[in-house]
């Protein structure tokens, strides 16, 4: 009897081993359960849907390296910022970059439309503690360009909006898309990407911008809808019209305050890295250079709970990134370019 149950023993012990051995064989080869319903559950989140197995899979790992970054950098509570897993996250950083950026850097430094290197707020000896236009009632809200390089539009589209709320006290959301049609000189080639000192001298010669309603957001380049730019003409006095536009003196976060204080200002960021692409939440002080790549707007400037000074900007990747499609960028910092480069090429329609 001894015999047997030390033989029955024998075999138990030994099938515990061949199972665990399997569990780990099978485990090796099968993701992550809870990634694989975490990633289901983003999918139909955001209305993702992929057309092959192998595109599923490639984009499942893709996800699941994301995530761990995320989570990585949250996890360390080393930085004033936090990151989310977001509509982009199933993105390599490559094919977000090709998608949501679109600013064209100028080879030189673009003088204003009417020919003069000026800078109409040079002499403000005195600004406010902090400054939101949103508050005054001089920006749209968040818009989402799509797949198409179009940032540098909607920056000059948001800085033109302001600009007309200010000096006419209505606040009218204009069309971006006229610019991505119609907007063809210079450096501007609608989802390909553009200038925003380029669009403002579109604006000014095309004497106004439909409005939004007139003439909706496609997120593609087509033909220009000469019907409804003919009514933003007409109605110009009332819409849009601009007088010219001014650049910010290069290289000066200071300059750039002044004219922040004054009205929404279109700036050029480098906004390519993993950190900016999962941004959430807090004051964004990096990973970032100044490879200038998009296009967004200044719309006011304050200081954190805990001192930290920042830039108030908004985006145009939609309301579900960032702070509502805000984000808090450091400000004065050590470098003069500032960062990102935010300080390297700002200017502001005139009216």
């Amino acid at each position: 009897m001894a015999a047997t149950w030390q033989s029955i023993n024998f075999v138990s012990v030994g099938l515990i081993i061949l199972s665990l051995w399997v569990c780990q064989v099978i485990c090796r080869t099968l993701p992550d359960t809870s990634m694989v319903e975490r990633h289901e559950q983003w999918m139909a989140l955001h209305g993702r849907i992929y057309t092959e197995a192998t595109e599923k899979d490639m984009r499942f790992k893709k996800f699941q390296e994301n995530v761990a970054y995320i989570e990585s950098v949250n996890n360390a509570g080393n930085r004033p910022y936090k990151l989310s897993v977001n509509k982009f996250a199933d993105l390599t950083n490559e094919e977000f970059k090709a998608v949501r950026n679109g600013y064209k850097r100028t080879s030189s430094l673009e003088k204003s439309s009417d020919g003069l290197l000026s800078f109409r707020h040079a002499n403000v000896s005195v600004v406010p503690s902090s400054m939101d236009w949103r508050k005054k009632g001089a920006v749209t809200p968040v818009k989402d360009q799509g797949e198409c390089g179009s940032c540098w539009a909607f920056s000059a589209v948001a800085a033109t909006e302001g600009i007309n709320q200010l000096k006419r006290g209505k606040l009218i959301s204009l069309s971006v898309q006229e610019l991505v049609d119609c907007d063809v000189k210079g450096e501007d080639h609608g989802c390909q990407g553009g200038f925003m000192g380029d669009a403002f001298q579109f604006i000014q010669q095309n004497k106004g911008l439909a409005a939004e309603a007139t003439y909706p957001y496609k997120g593609v380049h087509s033909t220009c809808n000469k019907a409804a730019s003919h009514a933003a003409k007409k109605a110009a006095s009332h819409a849009a019209q601009i007088k010219g536009y001014e650049n910010v003196p290069v290289n000066s976060e200071k300059a750039l305050l002044k004219a922040v204080a004054s009205q929404p200002v279109s700036v050029a960021i480098d906004a390519g890295g993993f950190d900016f692409q999962f941004y959430s939440s807090g004051v964004f002080t990096g990973e970032c250079g100044t490879d200038l790549n998009h296009a967004v707007t200044a719309v006011g400037y304050g200081v954190s709970v805990d001192g930290t000074k920042y830039w108030l900007v908004k985006n145009s990747w939609g309301s579900g990134w960032g702070e509502n499609g805000y984000i808090r960028m450091q400000r004065d910092v050590s470098a003069m370019e500032g960062l990102c480069g935010i300080a390297m090429n700002a200017s502001y329609p005139t009216l």
